[in-house]
């Protein structure tokens, strides 16, 4: 890979952003509710950003920015620039954690704790943009080799076709497109038992193991 005339390991010249919340009870993974309880969806979305956050440390990368919405807690650990997200919709506060970074940039959330940094390790030989599409019809992770905010904004969020429209827009400004893997996000209790077993040696895996729903009705258990 080359930046500037230099060769440079895969991915060392990339920025990685993760945009998270501040895992706080009630603004957190509430589609975890019921079977289990704010609190105990707080603690599921720490495992998970803490497992994010891991796995971008492990990545090579020039820069690594949290884009946070709350306040930084003992879970960021060392390594990452933090910068506040922007208010508006969530096309708005992708737009400008893309819009806050100079060359290419690979932007993940939280709701994927079964990353690995070999995931995270793209090569920008010809290729303009990276998609890593969500099992949901969302998407996971976006990179782009030229941040353009404009490409972002105006993408409906939140609804099964996302991911095609936002790689439509991609395709559309005629950039070169490489696909990632499909992941799952984690957004219900169904979700997190699938992932749980996807990646059983992650810090999340471990808490739904251990966390016992505060609903028990109808009867929950997690099968390894």
């Amino acid at each position: 890979m080359k930046d500037g005339g230099a060769f440079t390991p895969d991915g060392a010249v990339t920025t990685l952003l993760v945009i998270a919340k501040q895992p706080v009870p009630g603004r957190v993974k509430t589609r975890l509710v019921p079977p289990y309880s704010f609190e105990q969806a707080a603690v599921l979305a720490e495992a998970a950003l803490a497992d994010t956050l891991r796995a971008a440390l492990a990545a090579p990368a020039r820069r690594r920015v949290l884009v946070l919405d709350g306040r930084p807690g003992p879970w960021v650990p060392a390594g990452f620039e933090i910068v506040p997200q922007v208010t508006g919709g969530l096309d708005e506060r992708l737009a400008a954690a893309f819009a806050a970074v100079s060359g290419p940039a690979l932007l993940i959330g939280m709701d994927t704790p079964q990353i690995t940094p070999d995931l995270l390790t793209v090569d920008w030989e010809g290729v303009d943009a990276w998609f890593g599409p969500a099992a949901d019809g969302g998407f996971w992770a976006l990179g782009l080799r030229e941040p353009d905010p404009g490409l972002l904004r105006g993408v409906p969020m939140s609804t099964p076709a996302t991911g095609a429209v936002q790689r439509a827009r991609l395709c559309a400004a005629g950039l070169r497109v490489s696909d990632l893997p499909v992941l799952r996000d984690v957004d219900t209790a169904v979700d997190a038992a699938a992932v749980a077993r996807l990646a059983p040696r992650t810090r999340f895996a471990a808490c739904v193991r251990d966390l016992v729903p505060a609903d028990a009705s109808p009867p929950w258990r997690f099968a390894p």
